[in-house]
């Protein structure tokens, strides 16, 4: 199997042809200019990763932004945003206070991104 993919490491876009066998494993990268290419490639069809982003509620009934401290595996995404739309954060929440402290147990802190 063939998966193409757009490298997001850094500005330069590498086309990256990736070939899989029959059980996802990868037999070969292609495209990269970087070895950051390879490794980007090989992750995303593997094990992809997420950084959540959004916003909490605070417990005036105004929000403020948010995302996770790191990435999370991208299959949880979806949880994640059920943890932080159920979360209540204080209402004077300061840029990159901890609103969950390793939500769900993937070792991601949801951080405040702004000053409420």
């Amino acid at each position: 199997m063939k998966r193409e993919l757009t490298c997001i490491v850094c500005p330069r876009g590498c086309q990256l042809a990736c070939e899989l066998d029959d059980k996802g494993a990868i037999i070969s990268v292609e495209g990269n200019i970087c070895p950051r290419g390879k490794t980007y490639a090989v992750n995303e069809c593997t094990n992809p990763q997420r950084v959540v982003t959004s916003t909490v509620r605070c417990k005036d009934g105004e929000v403020v932004s948010c995302k996770t401290s790191t990435t999370i595996p991208k299959g949880m995404m979806f949880d994640v945003m059920k943890a932080i739309n159920t979360t209540l954060a204080e209402n004077n929440v300061k840029i990159g206070d901890v609103i969950i402290k390793n939500v769900l147990g993937t070792g991601a802190d949801v951080v405040a991104t702004s000053n409420r």
